[in-house]
């Protein structure tokens, strides 16, 4: 192979009217492939995906398929017809159809990829089973890919076997996990996550680790997306999810109904028998007249069987109704009715231990629906109900003193503080004439 100043100085000139034929006539067939692949094949084929009813071209347009793969005619054309222009330079025949086989890889490389990218677009819009992302998966291929044009394009470069390069990649097997430890560590936990279908997109999901409490928008490889109920981004490392707990509200959903589990806490003080006139007042409630009429019978055929005229006197010793087990079941029979309340779920109303802020009653149920909105429009209307309703039994819900309750108590205390006291009594006494 002559170098190029030894070409030139032994270049014929009349060979310079067929090397300039060979050039036009290679740049013309470029214009003329270009035009065709550009200007006319693809606006064509654009035009055609945005005519026709289905959905999958208009994806391949999306993601710009056609556009990646428009550019494969021109630079073939080039390739193939450097070799037929005649009194070139080998060295520059050479470089320029290496230049177009890296770039033929290139393009190759990122038209696949796209297409990769559109399959995940089918999957997610039509596929039945959307809910369990396959992006991550196609990530890796995508990986992959790049990798083996890479390694084409230093094979063809270098002029070796690409199984040359592949075997030494052996000794690059630790940088290679240093690299990419993080993209490994998320595929194998991507997998576990899918498989065990313990995360899907769409599931609303809580990780405090990370200040995440929102929607699943996407699964991707290395990290999964969380648009928190704020509207905020949370990104996470997918490969977390293996790492530390999360707390996935998708069962929730899935059942139908949503849990209430809030406590009132009674006033001690406020809880007594109920006398006669209380039971007469309360027995005007629509719902617990049924229940007070069977509990009053109850009552009084265990008072009459257990206790002789000697202990039947004293009140301790009876069976009595009290202001708050008469709540209680109050408050059952009216969420019994309550047309928000999921009626096969858990439903319990307890006491709890009594603890320095009083007696916690709490209500145990499930919503019939799993809408935030309406699950806490359902919530709020049952605690207004009831608080509302405590005067009714005789009871007080604890609070703290506030502000406003230690300014009353500093008044009320205000005359005795203005009365003399016995010294100043016994000084005034002894001053007196």
């Amino acid at each position: 192979m002559l170098p190029f100043k030894d070409w030139l100085e032994a270049f014929d000139p009349s060979a310079l009217y067929a090397l300039g034929f060979g050039l036009g006539a290679l740049l013309l067939a470029l214009a003329i492939v270009t035009l065709i692949s550009r200007r006319i094949a693809l606006p064509a084929l654009l035009r055609f995906a945005k005519m026709s009813s289905i959905a999958w071209d208009d994806i391949l347009v999306e993601q710009k398929v056609l556009h990646r793969l428009a550019a494969l005619p021109s630079l073939l054309t080039l390739q193939l017809g450097i070799t037929w222009v005649p009194h070139l330079p080998p060295a520059l025949s050479e470089a320029v159809r290496l230049i177009c086989l890296c770039l033929v890889i290139v393009a190759i490389a990122r038209s696949i990829s796209a297409l990769l990218s559109t399959f995940n677009e089918l999957h997610r819009r039509f596929s039945v089973n959307r809910d369990r992302p396959i992006k991550g998966y196609l990530q890796v291929v995508q990986v992959l890919v790049y990798c083996v044009a890479g390694i084409l394009i230093v094979s063809f470069l270098l002029d070796r076997s690409p199984l040359i390069l592949l075997s030494g990649l052996g000794a690059m097997t630790a940088v290679i996990l240093l690299v990419f430890r993080d993209s490994l560590l998320s595929l194998v936990a991507g997998i576990q996550l899918t498989q065990n279908d313990l995360l899907r997109v769409g599931d609303w999901i809580e990780m405090p680790q990370f200040n995440a409490d929102g929607d699943v928008t996407d699964i991707a490889l290395n990290v999964v997306t969380v648009q928190n109920w704020d509207r905020t981004l949370t990104i996470i490392p997918t490969h977390k999810f293996l790492e530390h707990s999360f707390k996935n509200w998708r069962g929730m959903q899935l059942s139908g109904g949503r849990r209430i589990m809030r406590a009132i806490h009674l006033d001690l003080g406020s809880v007594r028998f109920l006398d006669d006139e209380d039971i007469a007042g309360l027995r005007t409630i629509r719902v617990l007249r049924p229940y007070l009429d069977q509990k009053l019978k109850e009552i009084r055929d265990h008072n009459e069987k257990t206790l002789s005229e000697e202990f039947a006197t004293e009140s301790i010793n009876q069976r009595r109704l009290t202001n708050i087990g008469t709540l209680r079941a109050y408050i059952g029979l009216y969420l019994r009715e309550h047309p928000g309340i999921h009626k096969d779920m858990t439903f319990m109303v307890r006491q709890l231990e009594p603890t320095p802020q009083g007696l916690p009653l709490q209500i145990y149920v499930f919503t019939n629906t799993t809408v935030w909105t309406e699950y806490e429009a359902i919530q709020g209307d049952v605690f207004d109900h009831i608080l509302a309703s405590l005067p009714r039994f005789g009871l007080r819900a604890f609070q703290a003193p506030s502000g406003a309750d230690i300014s009353r108590t500093t008044e009320a205390l205000q005359p005795l503080r203005q009365l003399p006291t016995p010294e100043a009594s016994k000084a005034a006494a002894s001053a007196s004439p």
